[in-house]
């Protein structure tokens, strides 16, 4: 793996890392991702029958495992098309679980989340704008 080429890539780079290093933890230990988030964790054996959370985190840190994984062939191509493209995205994420805590569908402390999509957005969006920029002029 070489390093980021760009400013906008070193942004990418890192969200790409840490969306690794929080998949394996969910996939590892659920308990402690759910505890990071602010969501209450139950007992073992006490989740009522059809409660599926841990298999909801299960798949969420799968996803999450995967796209950091997207991120960094990402940064290793120097693909700038898809990092304009998950800008975007990542700003509707924070819109969509920003709403959720506003809603109070989702613990307060589950606006981190929603907090690191709208910084790590306007990070890499920051970045493209710059590095462009030192390309042209």
């Amino acid at each position: 793996m070489r390093l980021p080429r760009s400013t906008a890539g070193w942004t990418m780079a890192i969200f790409g890392v840490l969306a690794v290093v929080m998949g394996v933890l969910g996939l590892t230990t659920p308990e402690t991702l759910l505890k990071s988030l602010g969501f209450e964790v139950l007992a073992d054996g006490s989740r009522a029958e059809g409660d599926y959370t841990t298999t909801f985190v299960t798949a969420s840190s799968m996803a999450s495992f995967n796209m950091g994984v997207y991120y960094l062939v990402a940064v290793h191509h120097e693909w700038r098309a898809f990092y304009r493209f998950t800008t975007v995205f990542r700003l509707v994420t924070f819109v969509v679980f920003t709403s959720l805590v506003v809603a109070g569908q989702a613990p307060g402390r589950f606006f981190g989340v929603a907090a690191w999509e709208g910084l790590g957005a306007a990070a890499t969006g920051a970045a493209l704008w710059w590095d462009h920029r030192k390309a042209t002029g």
